[in-house]
């Protein structure tokens, strides 16, 4: 699948099969987070694997749309390191593009995934550092949920030319 396909073919998949990810296929994911634009190259990003049932079991605790990851593979933990941003207030943004790439990148694999906000909810943030032992300096952004898909999302065509303005409002 090109890089255009994916991006537009790329939907939210909350319904997984019962299938295993190869640990390989989760770092190649990581790998195409790690590519993402990042301001002024800082890259604060680190990214925790989680494949185990009983860490999934306790998000819902503090993450009420996180119901999916019963069925998923794997989740990917995006996070950023606090002693490693540059650019106050970026780092929020170069772990956004590191998601999103993760996400293209699954579809692009023919994996299912979908996004789970957990900054700037605080309960969210505060719920992951403890479960995953996280170190004070690093902060939680997002997790993606993974999985082979078990449901088919109807694609649509999202481009609305009502949005765009040219040079001015």
């Amino acid at each position: 699948m090109d890089a255009i396909e994916a991006i537009k073919t790329r939907r939210s998949i909350r319904k997984y099969l019962n299938k295993s990810i190869p640990n390989k296929t989760a770092y190649e994911l990581i790998e195409m987070g790690m590519n993402a634009p990042s301001a002024g190259n800082e890259k604060p990003w680190h990214f925790v694997i989680i494949d185990k049932y009983e860490i999934f079991k306790k998000i819902p605790n503090f993450h009420p749309h996180s119901d999916m990851l019963k069925e998923a593979a794997i989740a990917i933990l995006v996070c950023f390191d606090i002693n490693l941003e540059k650019h106050t207030g970026m780092a929020v943004q170069d772990c956004s593009a590191a998601t999103e790439n993760i996400l293209i990148a699954a579809n692009a694999k023919g994996l299912g995934a979908v996004w789970l906000g957990i900054y700037p909810r605080l309960e969210r943030i505060e719920g992951m550092k403890k479960i995953l032992n996280i170190p004070e300096n690093i902060i939680p952004v997002s997790l993606i949920s993974i999985g082979y898909p078990k449901e088919e999302i109807i694609k649509e065509n999202r481009y609305d030319k009502t949005r765009i303005h040219d040079n001015q409002w």
